[in-house]
Formats: C-alpha cells, sequence, structure tokens
C-alpha cells in the first residue's frame, strides 16, 4: 500500500502535559486506576480481546462477483478523469480512497533531534528504541484539521490496515485503536457518520457508491466507543490524564467554595441591614 500526500499539513507544536500525551516509556500492569467514567477496576485482558474481536468480526459488505465488480469499475472509471480503478485477472482490483483526518486531539510523534545537537546525528543513538522501532523521545501535535490523504490500496485492504498505513505515514506512535475510520454520507442536507468494522474493505465501498463524495467520504477520527477504553492508552498517558483530572478538580473546588463565599457574605450583610 502506498500513499501519496494531496495536502501537506504543517504541524503545531503542543504542551505534553496539558495534551495528556507525554515522553515517558515505563509501563507496568500492576497499576489500577480509579475514575469518575469508569468502574474502579480495570477490565480483564480477556474481556477486552473479547470485545475487539467481535468488534473485527462485526458486519462487512457482501463481495460481488467477477461480473459486478468488472461493470462497477466500468462504470467508475467513467466517471473519474484520473485515477480511476484496475482489475487484475485473478479478480482484486485496486485503486485510490481519499481519508480526511479530524482530529481533535494531539497525536505522538517522534523528537526530531535539532543540527548541532551532541551525537553523530543518527537519532537513535545513545536512546533506547521503543517496541515500534522509534526513538523514546517524543513530542506531540495537532494535526490541521480536515487536512485530505490519499491512499493507493486493493481491494483486500481492511480498515485495520488503511488505519496503520495513516499512523505509519505520519509517524505516529500512538495506538492505533485509539483511531476509527468512518464513513460520511451526506443525506437530507446532514452529514452521517457511520464508524467501519476493522474488517471492512474502504476500496469496496468506494466502488459500490461511486466516486461522489456526497455519497461516501472516508473520515479518521478519534475512536469514540462511549465508554473510553483506557486499556488502549500507556501507563505514561493515564498518569497525564489523572493530573489532568485533578487539576479539574481542584479548580472546580476553588469555584464552588468562591461562589458559596459570596453567598454568605450577601446572607450576612442583609441580616445586619434587618437587626433591630
Amino acid at each position: 500500500m502506498t500513499v501519496s500526500t494531496v495536502l501537506t499539513p504543517s504541524m503545531t507544536s503542543s504542551n505534553s502535559m496539558s495534551s495528556g500525551y507525554c515522553s515517558l516509556d515505563e509501563e507496568s500492569e500492576d497499576f489500577t486506576f480509579f475514575t469518575a467514567k469508569t468502574s474502579f477496576f480495570r477490565k480483564p485482558k480477556h474481556a477486552a480481546k473479547q470485545s475487539q474481536t467481535k468488534e473485527e468480526e462485526e458486519g462487512g459488505t457482501k463481495d460481488l462477483s467477477e461480473e459486478e465488480v468488472r461493470a462497477k469499475i466500468e462504470e467508475y472509471n467513467t466517471q473519474v478523469s484520473e485515477n480511476g480503478m484496475k482489475q487484475a485477472e485473478d479478480g482484486s482490483y485496486t485503486g485510490f480512497i481519499k481519508v480526511h483526518l479530524r482530529l481533535s486531539r494531539p497525536v505522538t510523534v517522534p523528537a526530531v533531534r535539532p543540527p548541532g545537537s551532541e551525537g553523530n546525528g543518527n537519532p537513535c543513538e545513545d536512546q533506547e528504541e521503543t517496541e515500534c522501532g522509534y526513538s523514546d523521545r517524543r513530542t506531540s501535535f495537532y494535526l490541521p484539521c480536515d487536512c485530505v490523504k490519499q491512499l493507493h490500496i486493493s481491494s483486500q485492504t481492511t480498515t485495520r490496515e488503511v488505519i496503520q498505513g495513516l499512523l505509519k505515514k505520519f509517524m505516529v506512535l500512538d495506538n492505533p485503536r485509539k483511531f476509527a475510520l468512518y464513513r460520511q454520507t451526506h443525506r437530507d442536507g446532514q452529514d452521517l457518520f457511520q464508524k467501519l468494522p476493522l474488517s471492512e474493505r474502504p476500496l469496496l465501498l468506494r466502488l459500490i457508491a461511486g466516486p461522489d463524495a456526497e455519497q461516501l467520504t472516508f473520515v479518521l477520527k478519534e475512536n469514540e466507543t462511549g465508554e473510553v477504553e483506557w486499556h488502549a492508552f500507556s501507563v505514561p498517558e493515564l498518569q497525564n490524564f489523572l493530573v489532568i483530572l485533578e487539576k479539574e478538580e481542584a479548580e472546580r473546588v476553588r469555584a464552588v467554595q468562591h461562589k458559596y463565599a459570596l453567598y454568605k457574605t450577601k446572607l450576612q450583610q442583609a441580616l445586619q441591614h434587618h437587626d433591630p
């Protein structure tokens, strides 16, 4: 799978603490987290795996016959001036899809050693490599909203592989489970979003819908599941979340105390005014 850039985004640096991301890599399985949005204990690993497997097996568009694929490709290619689809002898086919990146949170990427810094110029020297193969020095960036990437994929490429390919292109170190690919359709003046199963094949959806963006647009967003999947985050990230939540709690407490202190002052003034 190859990735070509339609729009080159300019990245904006973000503070790691305020975004919930940091550069620590030490991780332990002995941590238990207490938050207002989750149960008191982390879900068992086997339960998380079963949930993920169920998501991967959900849905899936019905396959087309070779004759239907051939007819659809011919119809598709008549509607585009370039980047049409091509069918191979084995019945598979290749083509292009465009993915809109609409991320509201920053992504973590390897830090780049500035020119003239100590060392021989190798960015991974004297630094322990992570399991992703990158330097453990990291930084966070906000990607511009709605930048577009064009992917050349095959009919066998799954949603999971599209997400992984996009993250690899941007050298994003975050867990792919933090992201999801959505299909956007425009109907009755409204934009409707549906999260695609990890086993879905986007090129088949593109072929069936045709090249019209009103009928189908692919969007990469944060994985909103209704429940926060804490197991998808590393321990340092979770520790940062706890720090942020503690700060927000302290600010809320101060606001409530200030509010009722004003009420108390006004009540005392009112009592003094009416005191015979």
